[in-house]
């Protein structure tokens, strides 16, 4: 049994919760699946947008955020980063960690990929060879999405 208080996380906002009460920008722990040989595999709800309210990120923002979460986990968690998925409501992402549940790391490493964000030149992985649709990129509009997501930190805990 994975001892999710322990990793740090409100046991209350585990899990699917009613959409209509959902904050955003939150992180909140979605999921702790334990596997046969003692691996855990995390899934990690990085809610940019309040569900239901009427904003909603763009394709744009959604591909170039994506990317930008991609290269960062991947460096950040080299070890741990299993995937990252858009939510198909536009409002956030889902990302899954092998044997990485721990709040506090998690936040740091969110923290560090939107800071680096705000100072990135280009959106990662954006060439005719690394990306399907490539031409649908905004430096611009992710890092208006960092520093959201960033201006709220204090508050991405308060997941209801």
């Amino acid at each position: 049994m994975v001892n999710l208080q322990q990793l740090g996380w409100t046991l209350e906002t585990v899990g699917e919760l009613d959409h209509r009460l959902l904050n955003a920008p939150t992180v909140k722990l979605r999921s702790a699946n334990p596997g046969q040989n003692g691996d855990v595999v995390y899934c990690v709800d990085l809610r940019v947008n309040r569900p239901n309210a009427g904003e909603y990120l763009s394709t744009t923002e959604l591909h170039s955020v994506e990317h930008f979460l991609l290269e960062g986990l991947q460096r950040y968690l080299p070890e741990n980063f299993l995937s990252i998925g858009i939510m198909g409501c536009q409002t956030g992402f889902y990302i899954v960690l092998l044997n990485e549940g721990r709040a506090e790391t998690i936040y740091k490493v969110l923290e560090n990929i939107l800071s680096d964000m705000l100072t990135a030149t280009e959106v990662p992985y954006t060439s005719i060879e690394q990306c399907g649709n490539y031409q649908n990129h905004s430096l611009e509009l992710a890092q208006q999405v960092a520093r959201r997501v960033l201006d709220a930190k204090s508050t991405w805990r308060q997941v209801v």
